[in-house]
């Protein structure tokens, strides 16, 4: 196991994670390790990693053209069509975020960076405990997630050697010349194996990315929420180890820790807008994604569910296929959802943590601290809801209503199917 853990560590050595930070590393590292060795990493720029990342671009590309040029030019039945337009859609949404990732390359490193900015205080074992706690919880998610899709890879890879199609392939795709004999169907299969698995991996890299910058966002809401609720008990305790002699309650009429204080609360009202820019700039450049995304997983679920019920009596194996392909569907638009809404919860629960941060004291009578106050109560009053397209909030309920709606949608095929 040290071997390969090893190994693993030192093909995957991205320039990305040499120049990261501590805190940096704690969230993107595996993400850095993962994009690097399926050819995204957008660090490294040397030549002989260009040719590689050049050559997957090129093999992801043939595989996509080969799905579409099968779909035009062979007579499929509708079960046929259904499977290869699954593929076909996933494919496509992801070029595009990929696309859209890699246009603003410059606000993804940005983003990452901000973890290692000054002003991101976790000097009490409290908020170490919250950045542990969703360091921990990205860590968990991203293990599920390839764990599934790594699961759903292997049916898939594994399928087409036990059906009983003779000559069969792990994915529909139009090969100019025909490869009816042992040696070539070997080579074949191998060559389109290894296509398929990188334009897989691609899917699944686009959705790891999306996880990798969501959640640190949370983590540094819920770290500024802490900041404000116990902002006079820090200032009042770092100012008293240093004039023991003054009372608590006097605090508020010392020159001295009210200029400490109003600093300190304005590095934190400095640090909100920040993280709210940051926060606003990744909600743009997902809008449209998102959207197709949400478009795509609706028919996602419902053609792959048809295709799920379809296939239960007659072939077990294409059942688990697409139950697998399902799944794993639903697992990320869940898990983007949830981190979606999570971003909301915690950047209202901002308001709140100023509003208990214990300015009846008397502190908020110091020149500026009402006005910061109600600034931030303000800009927290307003939610922070990521929208597909502008318009679809991404939340757990809508979730819960594209769920329900894909299921509506599949009993009207089914009932189609069978008149």
């Amino acid at each position: 196991m040290r071997l390969l853990k090893y190994i693993w560590r030192t093909i995957t050595q991205s320039r990305a994670i040499e120049i990261a930070g501590p805190l940096e590393r704690r969230f993107f590292e595996s993400v850095y390790r993962l994009v690097f060795i399926f050819g995204l990493s957008t660090s490294d720029d040397n030549l002989r990693y260009m040719m590689y990342s050049g050559s997957i671009m090129v093999m992801c590309s043939m595989q996509i053209t080969l799905e579409i040029w099968h779909v035009l030019y062979e007579d499929l039945a509708l079960n046929d069509i259904i499977s290869s337009a699954n593929v076909i859609f996933i494919h496509f949404i992801t070029t595009w975020k990929l696309m859209m990732m890699m246009s603003n390359k410059r606000i993804f490193k940005k983003l990452a960076k901000a973890l290692e900015s000054p002003s991101f205080d976790i000097s009490t074992q409290r908020r170490k405990n919250i950045v542990n706690y969703w360091a921990n919880t990205h860590k968990k998610y991203l293990k599920w997630l390839l764990s599934i899709a790594h699961l759903t890879l292997f049916v898939w890879h594994t399928f087409p050697l036990i059906d009983d199609v003779e000559y069969n392939l792990m994915v529909d795709i139009k090969i100019p010349f025909d490869y009816d004999r042992p040696l070539r169907y070997v080579l074949i299969y191998f060559g389109v194996g290894i296509m398929f698995h990188y334009t897989s991996m691609m899917v699944v890299m686009t959705e790891v990315i999306m996880q990798a910058y969501l959640i640190p966002l949370i983590c540094q809401f819920n770290v500024l929420a802490d900041c404000f609720e116990n902002i006079f008990e820090e200032c009042a305790l770092e100012f008293q180890a240093s004039f023991p002699e003054i009372n608590k309650q006097e605090l508020v009429k010392n020159n001295i820790f009210v200029k400490k204080y109003l600093k300190r609360l304005g590095d934190l009202v400095t640090q909100h807008k920040a993280i709210l820019d940051q926060t606003m700039e990744l909600k743009s450049i997902l809008s449209a994604p998102m959207l197709g995304q949400l478009a795509c997983s609706g028919l996602l679920n419902c053609f792959v569910g048809f295709q799920a019920t379809a296939t239960v009596a007659e072939n077990l194996g294409k059942f688990a296929m697409s139950l697998l392909y399902l799944s794993y569907n639903m697992f990320t638009l869940y898990l983007i959802c949830r981190w979606c809404e999570e971003i909301t919860l915690q950047s209202q629960h901002i308001g709140q943590s100023a509003y208990f941060s214990g300015w009846e004291s008397g502190i908020s009578q110091a020149p500026g601290a009402r006005a910061s106050f109600i600034l931030i109560i303000a800009r927290s009053n307003k939610p922070l809801v990521f929208l597909a397209g502008g318009t679809y909030p991404l939340s757990l309920s809508s979730y819960t209503n594209l769920v329900k709606t894909s299921y509506s949608a599949l009993n009207i095929l089914l009932t189609m199917s069978h008149e």
